[in-house]
């Protein structure tokens, strides 16, 4: 009998998700929460133009108001590693014009935890156990000292004093702390339901260390145990069910960009 050959049908590889970086480096120096700057980037970039020919464009129409090229390029950058990353949150913030200035800081919050381990670190987990403290403060001393222990004889005197302060500058800008003087009050922000919404939508579809209810970007802002499970049992498009330790997630949508396209 003659062999006959069959072609093997493969299936499709699944593009992998994208992740939350994990590898420290010292861009926060440079740029802390850069609220305005971001908000700019959302509202001109082209994902189409590749980031190496971005920088021109940009400085020729003042993106970025009167900063210069230099300036600009590290600017587009950092937003690449950001926000590009993350090409459907980008996407959805390209369309969500109408932000409102709660949920700007809070977004640009969590992108930069993404990005940004040791912001994630010091957001996430040391201010939060900050906060069960007696009397929740924190001030440089404090945090140059964090720095230190977590990454000791990493970097010279001179630039974990820089972090430290740049780490308080972009926690301020959060409002996670305070921005008066030293000592600084650690702050619940408000949390819309469009920013928490889309957190959540975003979260389930990257990969992170955590899950949908433990992590460091909804510790970061207070959302922990019974507070948490109040908002999500009440935010729309969300259905939330806990028992126990058990949780379950019914989502109205099935993507970030289905959410976005129904909710903005």
């Amino acid at each position: 009998m003659e062999a006959v050959n069959i072609p093997l049908k493969l299936a499709p590889v699944a593009a992998e998700r994208p992740a939350e970086a994990t590898e420290v480096h010292t861009r926060l120096l440079r740029l802390a929460l850069g609220v305005e700057e971001s908000r700019s980037y959302w509202e001109h970039v082209d994902p189409e133009v590749p980031p190496a020919q971005r920088a021109l464009v940009a400085f020729e129409h003042r993106w970025f108001g009167a900063k210069s090229l230099e300036r600009v390029r590290f600017l587009l950058s950092n937003f690449v590693d950001r926000y590009d990353r993350f090409p459907d949150a980008l996407t959805v913030l390209q369309r969500w014009r109408a932000m409102d200035a709660a949920s700007r800081p809070m977004i640009c919050h969590w992108h930069l935890q993404l990005s940004d381990p040791l912001y994630r670190r010091f957001t996430g987990t040391f201010l939060v156990q900050r906060r069960a403290a007696r009397d929740p403060k924190v001030d440089r001393d404090v945090t140059l000292r964090w720095v230190q222990t977590e990454f000791p004889d990493r970097w010279s005197a001179a630039t974990c004093v820089q972090f430290a302060s740049k780490l308080l500058s972009a926690a301020s800008e959060a409002g996670v702390i305070s921005s008066k003087r030293d000592p600084r009050a650690l702050l619940m922000p408000r949390v819309p339901d469009l920013a928490l919404a889309y957190l959540l939508h975003l979260l389930r579809s990257i990969r992170f260390a955590g899950t949908l209810t433990e992590n460091p970007y909804l510790a970061s802002v207070g959302l922990v145990e019974g507070f948490l499970d109040q908002r999500l049992r009440s935010l729309p498009g969300v259905n939330y069910r806990r028992m126990a330790q058990l949780t379950e997630f019914d989502w109205e949508a099935p993507s970030l960009g289905a959410w976005a396209e129904a909710t903005l």
